[in-house]
């Protein structure tokens, strides 16, 4: 009989179904003035590029012509360019490359951080700090003085050590070197974030979990893949998003490399080519487009990480 009672309210607590708890509304409450101060301030800016993607918007409406609506014509002019693909699949390669070079190198270091001692590795933060805080210009202008094709010091090294096809060799007017050098200077630029960020999850890593491994016959490598890389996981993929992310819209860093004598068109990017459309060409109109068209890739790219991360909040 005790067991017949106990077999029932065991199968109703079974079968019963699980009640959601209810979040609580103040949070949401706090965060809608920040919503709304990033509403306006971002909703305008693309609200302006959409319309203005649907408009005759060039030289003559800076001056107060009224722009014409001419609907999808911008963004048919636009993509039916072969020179806009090519800056497409030039961006995309681009971005990946470095975006998985900036991990790499920067999960590197981030093992090499946590294997010194504490002097090695305060000056290893404090480097990669001091080189993340320097000015993006300033950055810019010491690499091009490296690979100056007259008085670089790379030049002057590499033909000391009897490679003399690298006398006044000129990096920035073929597209490939110039590139090289561009991922030289944003993969130095970006490596910092990258290694703080997962040496901060590596201190997460218990001690106990991998001495527990080694004593079963582990080796470094499988420490390192089977437990070390699925715990800070999360880390890796939110720095792998942003980097992919700022790396495809970069600008600053191939403008400025280009005035070193580059080829424009062929070292274009994305951010490069809207401004080449808007300033260069005033076609604001058709920059616009392209803007619009960099957004909805954006989102592209990084839907796939904000939806596990909406599933894992919902768990």
């Amino acid at each position: 009989m005790a067991s017949t009672e106990v077999a029932s309210r065991s199968a109703t607590t079974t079968t019963a179904p699980r009640r959601r708890t209810r979040r609580p509304r103040i949070p949401y409450l706090l965060l809608l003035p920040a919503i709304a101060v990033l509403g306006v301030g971002l909703g305008y800016p693309v609200y302006w590029q959409i319309n203005n993607s649907f408009r005759e918007f060039g030289l003559a409406q800076q001056f107060g012509q009224p722009a014409p609506w001419v609907g999808l014509d911008n963004y048919v002019r636009i993509f039916t360019s072969d020179a806009l693909w090519a800056v497409v699949v030039r961006s995309l390669v681009f971005c990946l490359v470095n975006a998985l070079l900036t991990v790499l190198v920067g999960v590197l270091l981030a093992l090499l951080m946590r294997a010194v001692g504490t002097w090695a590795r305060l000056t290893l933060q404090i480097a990669m700090l001091l080189a993340w805080a320097m000015p993006m210009v300033a950055a810019v202008t010491v690499w091009k003085w490296l690979f100056d094709w007259r008085t670089g010091v790379v030049n002057w090294l590499l033909t000391r050590m009897g490679f003399v096809e690298f006398h006044e060799h000129h990096w920035l007017a073929e597209p490939l070197s110039f590139f090289a050098v561009a991922t030289l200077v944003i993969v130095w630029m970006s490596v910092p974030f990258v290694a703080l960020s997962v040496y901060a999850g590596l201190t997460q890593v218990p001690d106990e979990v991998r001495e527990a491994a080694r004593i079963d016959g582990a080796n470094s490598w499988q420490q390192f893949w089977n437990i070390t890389v699925p715990l800070i996981r999360p880390v890796l993929a939110i720095v792998l998003l942003l980097q992919i992310i700022w790396d495809l819209r970069v600008f600053a860093q191939i403008r400025l490399l280009q005035d070193g004598g580059a080829p424009v068109g062929d070292t274009n990017l994305l951010g490069n080519f809207i401004f080449e459309l808007g300033v260069g060409r005033q076609d604001f109109a058709g920059a616009a487009a392209v803007s619009i068209f960099v957004l909805a890739l954006t989102v592209l790219v990084s839907w796939p990480y904000v939806r596990a991360l909406i599933k894992e909040l919902d768990k």
